[in-house]
């Protein structure tokens, strides 16, 4: 039989804490491992999502890093804010939650849409950033079948989470499509059937919107105006683009390393936790 994977027992034996901050104003929803004394790490989700993305991450950031999972501006149970959200509405969010937790400097690390406003900031904020890790990320590129496919799903898991909707939405961000993520799946169903979340999918759905996502891109120069020591980590089974991409953004970032983790999807540091925190944590530690 296959063993039950569950959200709590990927946390079990963990010193972890669950809880709130006030970022500017936004009430902001965080997991916490790791000495407050050690160098700041925050972990940026996915279009969505929220912070559970990184269970299987906490324990062995936490050994070296204070490590901060958040639910981003308008996600998970943070505050909706009731409007269209763009990347700079991110972007400060993530500013404010660097001001609350006292961390003038940190490492930030973002997957999908994470990615994309971690590399934003990265550009905005230089002086705030240690090392930068771009994981599966957005922002690069406008792809019209993979941007439909997000709002299909999305909004569908939104206006009827049911198990199959909400099943169908974590199934395609995963290589393995054979595992039923049952745990992930009841995690982000009880998001998505908070009071008003449909509103909240539409504001988060804007950036598959063609206009809106084209003056929020990433440009050449963007990614070229990156100082930071950056990791682009793509891999082999990525539903919004192939490695293609990935090592195209690695080559605009001046110095950065470009790294593919095989049979994995749009959640590597799910799917892989292993080989992925190794990769992580040796970049970030300079190694």
């Amino acid at each position: 039989m296959p063993e039950f994977e569950s959200v709590w027992s990927d946390l079990q034996g963990v010193a972890f804490s669950q809880g709130y901050l006030d970022a500017g104003g936004v009430r902001t929803r965080y997991l916490h491992a790791g000495d407050p004394g050690k160098p700041t790490l925050v972990l940026l989700h996915g279009s969505g999502g929220h912070a559970e993305a990184y269970v299987r991450n906490i324990e062995a950031h936490a050994e070296h890093f204070s490590t901060w999972s958040i639910d981003m501006l308008g996600h998970g149970y943070t505050d909706k804010p009731g409007h269209l959200l763009e990347i700079p509405h991110y972007v400060d969010h993530l500013a404010a939650v660097l001001d609350t937790i006292g961390a003038q400097r940190a490492h930030i690390s973002g997957e999908s849409l994470g990615g994309w406003v971690a590399s934003r900031f990265a550009v905005d904020h230089p002086d705030r950033l240690e090392r930068l890790v771009l994981n599966t990320a957005g922002g690069s590129q406008a792809d019209p079948e993979v941007m439909k496919r997000i709002v299909t799903l999305s909004m569908a898991a939104a206006e009827n989470p049911s198990w199959e909707t909400v099943q169908a939405r974590i199934k395609w961000l995963m290589a393995d499509k054979s595992k039923d993520y049952d745990d992930i799946v009841a995690s982000r169903q009880r998001v998505y059937r908070q009071p008003g979340f449909v509103n909240a999918m539409r504001d988060i759905m804007a950036l598959q919107d063609p206009d809106i996502r084209q003056r929020n891109l990433m440009s050449p120069s963007d990614y070229g105006a990156i100082t930071a020591p950056t990791l682009v980590l793509w891999t082999s089974d990525d539903p919004t683009a192939d490695t293609t991409e990935g090592r195209r953004i690695s080559e605009m970032i001046p110095g950065a390393r470009f790294e593919v983790m095989q049979g994995c999807g749009h959640w590597p540091q799910y799917e892989d936790p292993k080989t992925f925190n190794r990769l992580h944590i040796d970049f970030l530690m300079g190694r």
